[in-house]
């Protein structure tokens, strides 16, 4: 064999390798899912004994639009989540992220998505008496306080840290 069949037949090997682990581990797609500039936000995810708390407000609490723009989406994200719709995380985060799929064995009513409005954004309360979606949106809050970051929101980690949570 000469060089250049060598050379090819080793490209065409390492394409086709390439190709195979990218399929295998499907990225999240570059499409915008959020209604509002990101970093015009400031998004925490808070561990509780049930669950978590997830909060998205404006870093310009005067922004109405941003505001607006984030109680839009969270009011929506907690209904698709109760209906197991988790499109909007897999696009953002990839299927595979941790605790997700057991997210989505969950039946109706097994965990709790509680959406309300704050002043600046506002926030999704979620919540479980089944120890292995605990376990799930601990896995999920974690990965999503990793890819997002540990930022915090002033007055409002404390006071998700008690048991009665």
């Amino acid at each position: 064999m000469n060089r250049f069949t060598v050379a090819v037949a080793g490209l065409l090997i390492f394409s086709a390798s390439a190709l195979a682990l990218d399929h295998a581990s499907p990225k999240p797609s570059n499409v915008p899912v959020l209604p509002y500039p990101a970093e015009q936000t400031v998004q925490t995810f808070s561990k509780t004994v049930h669950g978590g708390v997830q909060h998205i407000v404006a870093k310009a609490a005067d922004n109405v639009q941003v505001v607006k723009a984030i109680q839009s989406h969270l009011f929506k994200i907690a209904g698709d989540f109760r209906k197991g719709d988790f499109s909007v995380t897999e696009r953002l985060h990839g299927a595979n992220m941790p605790g997700l799929a057991q997210l989505k064995k969950a039946e109706q009513g097994d965990i709790r998505y509680e959406y309300k409005s704050l002043d600046n954004g506002g926030q999704i309360h979620y919540s479980s008496e089944y120890p292995q979606y605990v376990q799930a949106l601990h896995e999920w809050f974690d990965a999503q306080a990793s890819e997002h970051g540990a930022a915090v929101v002033p007055g409002h980690n404390q006071h998700h840290l008690t048991p009665a949570e």
